[in-house]
Parts: C-alpha cells; structure tokens; sequence
C-alpha cells in the first residue's frame, strides 16, 4: 500500500511539474493557480487510466502505433482536463502540439527521476540511522 501511495504522489508531482513548466515554456498554455490542483489531479487519473487501455488497444489493432501511446494518452488527458477544469487553458495549434510534447517529455522524465531521487534520500536516512 504505502508503495502504491508513493507512486500515485509521484506521479501526481510529475504531471504538475509537467504542466507547470508547459505553462512557462510555451505560448497559449496556461495554467491558472485556482484550477491548478484540480487541473493535475484530472490530468494525472486520466493519464494513468489512459495509457494502459490505448497500449492494449494500439497491440491488437495498430502495432505501429505502440510507441506513441505515451503522448498520444497526454493529448487526450490534457484535451479533458481543459474541459473539466477552468485551471487549464490551451490556445492554438502550436500552444497544443508543443505543451503536449512539453508535459509528455517532463512527466516521463520526472517519473524517471523523481524514484531515484527519494531513493537516495531514504537510503541516505536509513544510512544515518544505522
């Protein structure tokens, strides 16, 4: 449970990080602070949700496609999130192709990384301990 738990808090930091730096980095996404929370928690259960079935289902009718379930998943999450909550806002073509690039590349990146990052700090905590 508690490694379940770790997961989801990862996860959830990599998608605010994720939107965060697209609303810094490209034009025409915005992130308003007072939907920003319900913004992540949407993009971050639809993403979890969404990449499995769209991995499942590009193996059984489209093979080609299985590598760019990852950011295909981002534009579908990020397209009902905008819907569902009035923190995000993505305006034109460009503000769509790039922020969705911009949160896929920054959440794989911070999945990646924010593990080993605690990791190390626990393993470091539990050396201090012993």
């Amino acid at each position: 449970m508690v490694v379940f738990l770790i997961r989801a808090l990862i996860f959830l930091a990599s998608a605010a990080l994720g939107l965060w730096i697209a609303s810094l980095v490209v034009d025409g996404f915005t992130v308003r602070a007072s939907g920003f929370v319900v913004a992540v928690v949407v993009f971050a259960v639809l993403q979890s949700v969404l990449t499995p079935w769209f991995l499942v289902m590009s193996r059984k009718y489209a093979n080609a496609l299985t590598g760019a379930v990852g950011l295909v998943s981002t534009v579908v999450a990020l397209f009902v999130a905008s819907l569902i909550s009035d923190g995000l806002t993505i305006d034109g073509a460009t503000a769509w192709v790039l922020g969705s690039l911009t949160v896929w590349i920054v959440t794989m990146l911070a999945t990646l990384i924010l593990p080993l990052i605690f990791l190390r700090n626990r393993v470091q905590k539990k050396d201090a301990t012993a």
